[in-house]
C-alpha cells in the first residue's frame, strides 16, 4: 500500500474514499452479475471492472472484496439444510470485516495502487513493479488460514509495463481461494494478456436521479441542477464533484452566453473569459475550461449528425444553440474536425507553456470562424 506520508492516490478530492461509501447508485446490472457467477459456483479468480471514471468502479470493487471476506467458504447444506443464496453485495455494518477494511488492517485483502516514486518524495506517476512484487509476501503470510484472499488494483491502467508483466504471472497462475478486482477507466492501455485472463464487469455513466443520490452521499447537500450536472459530467460522479468545486455549471452557462452571439462574436465577452481562466492559481479552471471547449463542440457534431440536440439541455438556451450552429450533417462534421484541431491545439499549447489568454482567444476564434462558414 501507498506511504502512509502520502495522500491516498485513488481518493478523489472532497469525497469519500471507495472503502467509506457504503451504497453504490445506479450499477444493479454488474452487481447482479457477479452475484450470478458466485451463486451458480463460477466466480473467476480475475475481474475487470471497467466504464468511465467516477462511475463507482472502486466502490464496486471494495463492495465485492467486504462480500467475499465476510462469506464462509463453505456454502454447502448443514443440519438445516442449504442457506438461502445471497441477493445482495451487502453485510453488517457491525461486521468485524469491515472494521477491518476501514482500518486497511484486513489479512485477507491487499490494495494494489501508486505508491512512493523512487526517491521517495512524492507519489509516483504509475503503479511501479516493486509495489506487485509485495503481493509474494501477501499470498505467503495469508495462506495458513485457508480462508479467501481478495487483491484490489486500483487503477490497472496505471501499471507500468514491468509492473503489469508481474500481475499477469499472478492471473496466469492465481494462488487458491483468491480473486483480483481490477478497477480500470482505459482498457485499451492493459496488455491484450491480461484483458485476456479477466471477465470484464462494465459500469455506466449514472442517470440524473442515482447521481443526485450518490453526491448526497458524497457530503454534497446543494446540487443546482441534476440533470445539468449529469449531462457535463457523463454520468460520472468524480466528475461532477469537480464541476461543483470549480462552479463548472456557470462556467458552461457563460460559454453558451458567449456563443450565443456568434458569429459575430462579444469580443468583451471573449476577454473576460479568458482573463477568469488565466488568473493566478487558476490552473484547474483553465484545464476545465478547456475540457468544456471541447464537450460543446462534441455536442455540436452530435446535433449536426442526428438532427435534433441532446434530450436535456447541459446550461440555459443549449438547445436552441446547438440547432443554430449544427443545423446538418455537413456542419457537424465541420465541429467534429473542429473539436478535434481544439484538443490536440490546446494539449500542445499547454505542454509548452503558451500563454494560456491567447490560446483560449485562439480556441473562440477558430469557434466564430466554424460558426461563420
Amino acid at each position: 500500500m501507498a506511504d502512509e506520508l502520502f495522500p491516498e492516490p485513488d481518493r478523489v478530492e472532497g469525497a469519500p474514499h471507495p472503502r467509506e461509501t457504503r451504497t453504490l447508485y445506479g450499477q444493479q446490472k454488474a452487481e447482479a452479475a457477479f452475484l450470478d457467477a458466485f451463486n451458480s459456483g463460477r466466480l473467476h479468480h480475475g475481474w475487470l471492472i471497467t466504464g468511465p471514471k467516477g462511475v463507482g468502479k472502486a466502490t464496486l470493487a471494495w463492495h465485492i472484496a467486504r462480500f467475499l471476506l465476510a462469506t464462509p467458504m463453505d456454502q454447502g447444506g448443514g443440519l438445516f439444510g442449504e442457506p438461502a443464496k445471497p441477493d445482495s453485495l451487502a453485510i453488517p455494518e457491525d461486521h468485524p470485516v469491515e472494521h477491518r477494511i476501514q482500518a486497511l488492517s484486513e489479512p485477507g485483502l491487499f490494495l494494489l495502487r501508486r505508491g512512493p516514486n523512487e526517491k521517495g518524495d512524492k507519489l509516483a506517476n504509475e503503479i511501479l513493479v516493486r509495489e506487485v512484487r509485495k503481493l509474494k509476501n501477501f499470498f505467503g503470510l495469508s495462506a495458513a488460514d485457508g480462508g479467501r484472499r481478495v487483491v484490489i488494483v486500483d487503477a490497472a491502467d496505471e501499471m507500468n509495463v514491468s509492473a503489469a508483466n508481474a500481475l499477469l504471472k499472478v492471473l496466469e497462475e492465481p494462488p487458491a481461494n483468491t480473486t483480483l478486482l481490477l478497477v480500470c477507466h482505459q482498457p485499451s492501455r492493459l496488455l491484450p494478456t491480461i484483458r485476456s485472463r479477466c471477465r470484464e464487469l462494465r459500469l455506466s455513466p449514472l442517470a440524473p436521479d442515482d447521481m443526485a443520490a450518490a453526491l448526497q452521499q458524497a457530503g454534497v447537500t446543494d446540487i443546482p441542477n441534476p440533470e445539468a450536472l449529469a449531462e457535463l459530467s457523463a454520468g460520472s460522479v468524480g466528475e461532477a464533484l469537480r464541476l461543483l468545486n470549480l462552479n463548472g455549471l456557470d462556467i458552461y452557462q457563460d460559454l453558451i452566453g458567449l456563443y450565443d452571439t456568434l458569429p459575430r462574436l462579444d469580443r468583451s465577452r471573449a476577454l473576460a473569459l479568458a482573463e477568469a481562466a488565466t488568473a493566478r492559481g487558476a490552473e484547474t479552471r483553465l484545464d476545465l475550461l478547456f475540457s468544456l471547449n471541447e464537450l460543446l463542440m462534441a455536442r455540436l457534431a452530435r446535433t449536426g449528425a442526428i438532427g435534433a440536440p441532446p434530450e436535456r439541455e447541459a446550461a440555459r438556451g443549449e438547445a436552441a444553440l446547438l440547432q443554430r450552429l449544427s443545423p446538418t450533417p455537413r456542419k457537424g462534421r465541420d465541429w467534429a474536425d473542429l473539436a478535434q484541431e481544439i484538443g490536440a491545439r490546446s494539449r500542445h499549447g499547454r505542454a509548452v507553456n503558451l500563454d494560456p489568454a491567447a490560446l483560449i482567444l485562439d480556441t473562440v476564434f477558430k469557434i466564430q470562424k466554424t460558426a461563420a462558414a
